[in-house]
C-alpha cells in the first residue's frame, strides 16, 4: 500500500493512507503508480488524479497543475496550485477542471501581456539612453549680411 498526500499552498487537501493504485497525467501522457514504484518527480498537467483504495473504491482529485513526487515506493506527494477532491469524476471535470482551465488561460494571457509591456518598456528605455549619448545639436548661427554685426546688431559703419 501507498500513502497519497495532496497539498496546496494553503492546505493539505488529501491524506489517503491506504492507496493501492494511482493514475495521473503529465506532459508525456497518463501514467500509473503502484506500490514499490521507483522514485521520481514529474510536473502534472491541470487535470484529475485518480486513485483506488485497498477495497477497490475509486476517488479523484482535480489538480491545477503541480508537482508529483514518489518516494520509497510507498509515499506519493502532490503539491498543486489548487486541488479539490470528489468521488464523481464527471462532476469534477464539469465544475472544477473547466474553472482551472479558464484560470490557466487567463494567466497565460496576463503573462503574455506582461511580457509585451516589458519589451515595450525596455525599447523605450533604450531609446532614452541612446538619445542621451548623442551630442547635443549645435544651434544655427545667424547669417552675416551687409550692415549686420556678428552679434546680430546693425553695424554703424558706412
Amino acid at each position: 500500500m501507498m500513502r497519497l498526500r495532496v497539498m496546496t499552498p494553503v492546505a493539505q487537501v488529501l491524506d489517503a493512507p491506504e492507496v493501492a493504485a494511482i493514475r495521473a497525467a503529465d506532459a508525456s501522457g497518463a501514467f500509473g503508480i503502484l506500490p514499490g514504484h521507483a522514485d521520481f518527480v514529474t510536473l502534472l498537467e491541470t487535470g484529475a488524479l485518480s486513485w483506488r483504495d485497498r477495497a477497490g473504491r475509486e476517488s479523484h482529485v482535480a489538480v491545477r497543475g503541480g508537482v508529483l513526487r514518489v518516494r520509497g515506493g510507498a509515499l506519493v506527494e502532490v503539491a498543486a496550485r489548487d486541488a479539490r477532491c470528489g468521488d464523481d469524476l464527471a462532476a469534477l471535470a464539469r465544475e472544477v477542471l473547466a474553472e482551472y482551465s479558464r484560470r490557466d488561460a487567463e494567466e497565460t494571457r496576463a503573462r503574455a501581456e506582461a511580457a509585451r509591456l516589458h519589451v515595450a518598456a525596455a525599447r523605450r528605455l533604450r531609446e532614452v539612453l541612446e538619445a542621451r549619448r548623442r551630442p547635443a545639436p549645435v544651434p544655427a548661427t545667424p547669417a552675416f549680411g551687409p550692415g549686420a554685426a556678428p552679434d546680430g546688431r546693425e553695424d554703424d559703419a558706412p
